[in-house]
């Protein structure tokens, strides 16, 4: 084995896969068998962090950076002038192995460019899946990135190796992808999705009646939209999101933000800032759809079809419907407490329990621990007077801003808890 070249190789390969981020905490729980090596948990694989700041880690690689595409926001395109590699299949393998031996990684994240054709990249994919589970007897945590128009044979193979599977849809919207991605069609990226939807459910309810039954791609599937490389609002965005974990059951939408790489009249600028502050309020509001019982027409709509990157979604719901506030906290349902801005909802949970045994305060409020610096303006307790009034939205959402310390202006201020990422960050 050359290592020299594998080195290389692995510079490269590593450097081309830092744009895709979807991954995070696996929700698989592949326990080790038969002196296996590893064990997938569910607190999570991929360079990022638990909530108890631990930071776990895997082999994010592309099998090959060469590509048959012309994609005018990726680095790989096949226009691109940069230097070119591909590995072979046991080189992966190999290379997984020996990092978890070290101790360096958890699992396995691997995609890649295409060459030659969908179904021919895919094949090899799922021959490093497969390998690491019958030839090495690895339980580690594996996540395969499905080849946008791979066969519906080598979709459902890749699900009985890999924990987790994802396709990106890269562009939110068809108009968006026609323009910047014209050899594609949207249909590429919704058909394997709809294979791994189909599949998940079969598996499991064969399950329900044959035990032995494997299960398919237990941590589910995900999704990757670019942001900001095409134009579209955050409505579009969040609206296709919307769509997409109604129609496929996805886990996860991710929103990355677009780095421009290319001088392109399509694209932004070279030097054109990342929209960083926008992909956080994209994952704030994901958040809000999927735990707080929002509406996505509640938070973004023809009125207001951009996110305020000034404040939450949550708060920049509340001060467009001061009409439902105050909120009595020893008295409101679950879903008006969890609307209240600085209630999370833990918090709302706590207020729940809390409130069977006595009427609420704001320093029972304080111990439950909700921000009191937004909470306040939008609430009233057992000891509390409604400290909104009339004040209008303008002057609230200044008064938040410019009123004291919170987690939200050290967002805004640029300076991101070390171990809330725009991934990972809970709003309240």
């Amino acid at each position: 084995m050359n290592f020299d070249r594998i080195k290389e190789k692995l510079n490269i390969l590593a450097d081309a896969a830092k744009y895709d981020v979807s991954c995070s905490s696996s929700g698989s729980n592949r326990t080790n068998k038969d002196k296996g090596l590893g064990n997938a948990s569910g607190m999570g694989i991929c360079h990022t962090y638990t909530q108890d700041g631990r930071c776990v880690s895997l082999l994010k690689i592309l099998l090959t950076n060469h590509c048959i595409f012309d994609c005018a926001y990726c680095v790989t395109r096949k226009s691109n002038d940069i230097k070119r590699a591909a590995f072979k299949v046991q080189e992966v393998v190999d290379l997984t192995i020996n990092f978890y031996r070290r101790n360096y990684i958890e699992g396995l994240f691997l995609s890649s460019g295409i060459f030659k054709n969908p179904d021919y990249t895919m094949e090899r994919l799922i021959q490093v899946a497969k390998k690491l589970r019958e030839e090495e007897n690895f339980n580690g945590y594996i996540h395969l990135k499905s080849i946008p128009g791979a066969s519906d044979e080598l979709m459902r193979e890749a699900g009985l190796y890999a924990d987790r599977l994802s396709v990106n849809i890269e562009i939110p919207t068809k108009e968006g992808l026609k323009l910047l991605a014209p050899d594609k069609k949207r249909e590429d990226f919704t058909k394997p999705m709809q294979k791994i939807t189909n599949e998940i459910i079969q598996y499991k309810s064969e399950k329900k009646i044959i035990k032995s039954t494997p299960i398919y791609a237990p941590a589910g599937q995900s999704t990757q939209m670019i942001v900001g490389a095409s134009g579209e609002s955050d409505a579009a965005i969040m609206y296709t999101a919307a769509h997409f974990y109604k129609k496929f059951q996805l886990k996860r939408v991710y929103y990355s933000g677009y780095v421009p790489i290319s001088y392109d009249d399509r694209l932004p600028s070279i030097g054109t800032e990342v929209p960083v502050l926008r992909e956080n309020r994209l994952y704030q509001t994901n958040w809000l759809l999927r735990f707080y019982g929002f509406d996505i027409r509640e938070l973004l709509n023809k009125e207001h079809p951009n996110l305020d990157v000034d404040i939450d979604p949550k708060l920049g719901w509340a001060l467009r419907n001061l009409d439902q506030f105050p909120v009595d906290v020893n008295r409101a349902d679950k879903r008006m407490l969890a609307r209240i801005p600085g209630v999370g909802m833990r918090s709302v949970h706590k207020i729940l329990y809390a409130r069977k045994y006595r009427k609420l305060n704001w320093e029972h409020l304080k111990a439950i621990g909700i921000s009191m610096n937004r909470a306040k303006y939008f609430l009233v307790c057992d000891s509390s007077y409604f400290e909104s009034k009339d004040r209008t939205p303008e002057q609230l959402k200044d008064l938040i801003l410019h009123g004291g310390k919170s987690k939200f202006n050290n967002v805004y201020n640029g300076q991101l808890n070390l171990f809330e990422t725009p991934q990972t960050k809970r709003i309240a």
